[in-house]
């Protein structure tokens, strides 16, 4: 069975909305503003970039990722990596051409059959409201945070808000930095 990561730059109040600039939102660009860049925050970033296999994401994240990371050096390795898309509506003809082969998952079995298959490790970048879905249906096998000394209040947060049994959490990597970022890596116990 593959292992499902979810990757996500979180404020302290588990706000994941908009970390990079995106436009609409009033506390957009947090995760470069706000905070002091340290390279070395960052490494595991790019280490998820070497131990993943595949990416998955919802259509939103898609549809912001794909016009930009296929062309960034600093995404140069998930541009032949494959991809899947999470979306109920997305069609073939709204898959861009130069980000690799993509395919286009319809539900959350389709997203179980998947870990079911060969391979290595699925990253998930994004993708608030898949995010969810992934929790709920207990696909989430791991967390990559990046967590931000920042209280965003308003925005998608990373977890659910479903009246649900306790999930327990076992830290198996953990870092915190000069400009206070704290780098979580959990793994879900079953």
């Amino acid at each position: 069975m593959r292992t499902l990561i979810s990757s996500a730059f979180v404020s302290l109040d588990g706000v994941m909305e908009a970390p990079g600039g995106e436009a609409g939102y009033r506390n957009s660009g947090w995760t470069f503003k706000e905070v002091e860049f340290v390279p070395e925050a960052f490494e595991l970033k790019g280490r998820e970039q070497e131990e993943s296999a595949a990416i998955l994401m919802g259509r939103v994240s898609y549809e912001a990722f794909s016009p930009v990371w296929p062309d960034m050096p600093e995404f140069a390795r998930y541009k032949d990596m494959p991809k899947y898309v999470v979306s109920s509506n997305l069609t073939e003809d709204k898959l861009v051409s130069n980000w690799g082969e993509t395919t286009i998952l319809r539900d959350l079995d389709e997203v179980a059959a998947l870990k079911e298959t060969d391979g290595g490790p699925i990253i998930v970048h994004g993708s608030a409201a898949l995010n969810h879905g992934l929790a709920d249906a207990g696909l989430v096998d791991r967390y990559h945070l990046l967590v931000f000394p920042l209280l965003l209040g308003a925005g998608k947060r990373l977890f659910p808000a479903t009246d649900k049994d306790t999930q327990k959490l076992k830290l198996v990597e953990h870092a915190v930095y000069s400009n206070g970022l704290q780098m979580n890596v959990l793994d879900v116990v079953r």
